[in-house]
């Protein structure tokens, strides 16, 4: 079945009502705090109060005397005992080398690298308890000089034996020369410094874990906050504690968001799985949010300078970037794919720009580890090439949309110079509909009337593209990946007809269980009331590579349509019998099976049953049963593209930015339920414009300490700092999966900072402010409104 026949389907389209929202709201939820299993104990992690220093001594007596304390568990106790925790992507410097993977120990030895690192964790028989003995762990540090900024760590203080200077890889793709060539006879150069700065995830649900252990049959099981769980066992049974994978059993229970940050495999997880053996009871650990922000994974912290070669029309000739990427002390699970295979590829945008080179440097510092967050890449290369594309036109005399729509790719395939081909879109289509409902139009008047009121509005565009499906596994594991990219799903029909999915692909406020009984309620004819969706457990599901990258309905949706392609087959088969006919000539649509050219049909529901009962049933030709499972690997990435369009009020006497107007038209292909793909984009765009406007964190330059390290400090966004939104899409089927989707999870937060930050900017030209980066928080607009005066 391909995409336009599956669109056309019953539920396809339809905004149908979130199945699991109904637990959620009325408190049945079950997260990971929520459960608690026999003999359980707690932990307590303590963290390096440094940012870099080395370990003379840890002192544990004090605290193993205290009440309730079973033991505490520092880096001696687990050396040569376990792996560190791996990198799962391998990326080789330009000079053919590998890239420096220093080890990245469970517990500190004999250093600790940022401030929050692991040097012991505690176990007690309460939280109180653990975190009592906690305090008593006395440790002995010499404290060196610690680096934060990206831009100083080549000269700093090295932070691993294994990387001298600092430096993880050197990365290009492009041809330099070709490059270097266009930009020399090129009518126009626009160059561009910016910097995108580090962000906490902050998902509603932090981070935690339960670790268990059973002597009488040798099983560990680990209850996580976690995106994939699958990968979570892979990593820790295969590079961690080198375990048999059947002899470990992960279950993410319901997650309480993630955004990327819990697709990691943390030293948390794998220390409570481990000393859950060593004192044969379970161990839970729920961490708080103070602690969050100190040891989750951040995201973003790039460093770049970017150049366009135009015409002198304004076509674009050739871009170059070099990029200077932030990795925290640690290489985290996925963290060498985001500025490289994750960013670069992406700097084509939606633009004909026949030449591109990219040069990348990963460093390490004094920071928590930084790895993907919501877009993971694509947000970092929509809001440099943005920026660089809106400053192109200032350059030449332009309007935003004008530069935009001169370069727009208008043909597909289209082949880009950095290794991506499109295979669909249609971007002056996004563009023409953003400024419809935009009313683009009747932007002077209301800069006008802004202007009446003392106040500055400026209008900001961004097209962005994103590539989602991160596959397919052969053409990443040239590039560097260590695991595949497919997806599984199983589809198990019962005897009276309903249908339980499992699948590999994770839901933590996606609505998994609504948009998959969709898909299948559609191709199976019956009510979507009567499936239901498993996920989350690796005792349960076949396999699964999670959630991350927007992949999940474009991958894990097409896994189980393959897996409905083997259902309908077989049951075809015993259609045909049940009508005396050959399985050629049935046909079947809505729930019913029919022969070509009579009127003899069955329902779905007949054909289940028969399944599991075969009386008169030809066994010799089809065993009994209708459960089919099968694996999706994508042939190409999904390339969701759109074109935003940002209106601010500045205030130029306080610094103060009112996002007053915002549209979003995005092209998602097929789209199965409208209602969840809306949330999606409000919360993207939400966090975005966050990015944007006021989130921001901050490490003191001298000592490391995190500056931002609560709410108090670290500004997150709120409902009253939006207008209401006007969201539009347009739809080019994705032309390689069969249900024709793109993917929505990310885009918001992809294509919303540029904008903003471009209307930011419009709206101060006349003040004489050139550039700024995020965020626009009052403080920085005005200094920068200050510093263009004088």
């Amino acid at each position: 079945m391909g995409a336009p026949d599956f669109a056309n389907l019953p539920h396809i389209g339809e905004a149908i009502k979130r199945k699991e929202d109904y637990r959620f709201l009325t408190g049945a939820g079950n997260y990971t705090d929520d459960i608690n299993l026999p003999n359980q104990r707690h932990a307590v992690f303590v963290r390096s109060p440094h940012a870099h220093a080395a370990i003379k001594s840890v002192n544990v007596s004090k605290a193993e005397a205290m009440p309730g304390v079973h033991k505490v568990f520092t880096g001696k106790d687990v050396e040569g005992k376990m792996g560190g925790l791996p990198c799962g992507w391998l990326i080789t410097s330009t000079d053919g080398q590998p890239m420096k993977e220093p080890p990245h120990p469970i517990l500190a030895q004999g250093k600790v690298r940022y401030v929050g690192d692991h040097v012991a964790m505690v176990v007690a028989d309460t939280v109180e308890q653990a975190k009592n003995a906690a305090e008593a762990v006395e440790v002995d540090y010499d404290v060196l000089t610690a680096v934060v900024n990206v831009s100083h760590a080549a000269k700093a203080v090295a932070l691993h034996e294994a990387a001298p200077d600092n430096h993880c890889y050197k990365w290009a793709i492009g041809d330099k020369a070709a490059v270097d060539a266009v930009f020399a006879k090129a009518a126009h150069v626009t160059k561009l410094d910016l910097t995108n700065n580090r962000l906490v995830p902050n998902a509603m649900e932090t981070r935690g874990a339960i670790g268990s252990y059973s002597r009488a049959t040798e099983e560990y099981t680990l209850y996580v906050s976690n995106q994939n769980p699958h990968v979570e066992r892979l990593l820790m049974t295969a590079f961690v504690l080198s375990l048999p994978e059947h002899k470990v059993r992960v279950i993410a229970p319901d997650v309480g968001g993630g955004f990327g940050s819990k697709i990691f495999l943390y030293a948390e997880d794998v220390a409570l799985t481990w000393a859950a053996k060593q004192l044969n009871c379970s161990i839970k650990w729920t961490a708080d949010r103070s602690e969050a922000f100190l040891s989750d994974a951040h995201g973003r912290d790039h460093v770049s300078h970017a150049e366009m070669a135009m015409d002198k029309d304004g076509k674009f000739l050739a871009m170059r970037v070099h990029t200077d990427a932030n990795m925290g002390a640690y290489l985290s699970t996925f963290s060498t794919a985001v500025p490289t295979i994750l960013y670069a590829t992406l700097l084509a945008g939606q633009y004909t720009c026949p030449q591109i080179y990219v040069e990348v440097d990963a460093w390490f510092t004094n920071t928590a580890p930084v790895d993907a967050y919501r877009g993971a890449g694509r947000p970092e290369a929509t809001y440099l090439l943005e920026r660089l594309v809106s400053r192109c036109g200032w350059d030449m005399g332009l309007s935003q949309d004008v530069i935009r729509e001169r370069n727009f790719i208008t043909s597909w395939p289209y082949q880009t110079p950095v290794a991506l081909q499109y295979d669909v879109g249609d971007y002056q289509g996004c563009m023409t509909k953003a400024k419809d409902l935009g009313d683009v139009a009747g932007f002077a008047a209301r800069k006008a009337a802004s202007a009446a009121k003392g106040l500055k509005r400026g209008i900001g565009y961004s097209s962005y593209i994103e590539a989602c499906g991160i596959a397919p596994s052969n053409i990443a594991g040239a590039l560097g990946a260590r695991a595949g990219l497919f997806e599984c799903g199983e589809v198990r029909v019962h005897p009276t007809g309903s249908v339980t999915v499992f699948t590999g692909s994770h839901s933590h406020g996606q609505g998994h269980e609504t948009t998959f009984a969709q898909v299948v309620a559609a191709r199976l004819g019956i009510p979507v009331e009567n499936v239901d969706v498993v996920h989350g457990d690796t005792g349960r599901v076949p396999f699964g590579m999670g959630t991350y990258g927007s992949r999940s309905i474009s991958v894990g949706g097409a896994a189980i349509m393959k897996a409905l392609d083997k259902i309908e087959t077989k049951a075809k088969k015993i259609a045909a019998h049940l009508m005396e006919a050959s399985d050629a000539d049935v046909e079947f649509a809505n729930g019913e099976f029919t022969v070509k050219g009579t009127d003899k049909k069955v329902a779905f529901g007949q054909v289940a049953l028969t399944a599991y009962v075969p009386h008169n049933y030809p066994l010799d030709k089809l065993e009994p049963g209708l459960n089919e499972t099968a694996f999706y690997d994508p042939t190409n990435f999904t390339f969701p593209a759109g074109t935003y369009i940002c209106e601010v009020d500045v205030d130029p006497a306080t610094g103060v930015v009112k996002v007053d107007k915002f549209t979003a038209v995005d092209d998602f292909g097929t789209i199965i339920n409208p209602m969840i793909v809306e949330g999606q984009v409000h919360g993207g765009l939400v966090q975005g414009i966050g990015q944007a406007l006021m989130e921001n964190c901050v490490y003191d330059q001298e000592t490391g300490q995190l500056l931002t390290g609560s709410f108090m400090d670290y500004t997150m966004p709120r409902a009253d700092d939006f207008p209401q939104f006007t969201l539009g899409t347009i739809c080019t089927p994705c032309t390689h999966n069969p249900l024709g989707t793109k993917g929505c999870g990310e885009a918001g937060a992809i294509g919303s900072p540029p904008a903003v930050i471009n209307a930011v900017l419009d709206a101060l030209k006349d003040l004489g402010v050139k550039e700024f980066d995020m965020p626009a928080s009052p403080a920085r607009v005005w200094n920068a409104i200050q510093s263009a005066k004088a």
